[in-house]
């Protein structure tokens, strides 16, 4: 990234690019724990650690997860064909889509923990619709900061850049041992690697509640800009 634009996450602050590793094992923690009642994926070679080195080495894994997912983002932003892409409908900060959003992030989550077997898939979603509308009324950075004009660029990088982060991690996951295995209910057809093809879909929710998640917790620290992440491309968006 840095031999392409001149700037990565590591070169503008090693502080913060630390920072993301500290976050990144508890935000996964959180997936985890829900994942003990949808039961979506568990882990084959456990049984060959004590628990402690199993979370030792686990949490250890999991802070790599947002600085490759942010980095891979920054990445694609750079791109023309990122940067010059149309502006798309508006998803805005209006008291009433934040307050739907809001809702329904919740209504999604407690589909989730009552019916697990049929609602699974919100657990790459409804975190990130009850984040967004609490980082927008605390004045925190939010993707409707863009989305309200058309501007679905951050979206985009996010998606390709998490998907890019997804095939090296099902790839690597599935020659290895341990490694983790999927167990769903429904839609467990056409594995690539071990991930059945529609759940690459849920990695697409899942890096905007990476970023949502990253602006909840550096809000608190009186972080509210987006100096720092560069998902948005330089240069002009091309209007319709």
């Amino acid at each position: 990234m840095f031999w392409r634009t001149g700037t990565s996450l590591l070169s503008r602050s090693l502080r913060k690019y630390v920072g993301l590793f500290l976050l990144s094992a508890p935000v996964w923690w959180i997936f985890e724990l829900l994942n003990l009642r949808t039961q979506n994926w568990d882990y084959l070679g456990v049984e060959i650690f004590t628990p402690l080195q199993y979370t030792f080495w686990t949490t250890l894994s999991f802070t790599t997860v947002i600085p490759a997912v942010f980095g891979s983002a920054e990445f694609f932003a750079s791109f023309d064909f990122v940067k010059h892409l149309k502006r798309g409908f508006k998803i805005g900060t209006n008291k009433r889509t934040t307050a739907s959003f809001f809702a329904l992030g919740w209504i999604m989550l407690i589909l989730l923990l009552l019916w697990p077997r049929i609602f699974f898939p919100f657990i790459w979603l409804s975190l990130y619709f009850i984040l967004e509308p609490i980082n927008v009324w605390l004045g925190n950075r939010s993707l409707a900061d863009w989305t309200q004009t058309g501007d679905w660029r951050p979206v985009i990088s996010l998606w390709l850049g998490v998907l890019l982060t997804a095939f090296f991690w099902e790839m690597w996951n599935y020659y290895s041992y341990p490694k983790w295995v999927y167990h769903v209910s429904w839609g467990g057809w056409f594995h690539i690697f071990e991930m059945p093809l529609l759940g690459y879909g849920g990695y697409l929710p899942f890096a905007q509640e990476l970023y949502a998640l990253y602006h909840f917790v550096t809000g608190w620290f009186g972080d509210k800009s987006d100096k720092y992440l560069r998902v948005t491309p330089e240069g002009k968006q091309a209007t319709t």
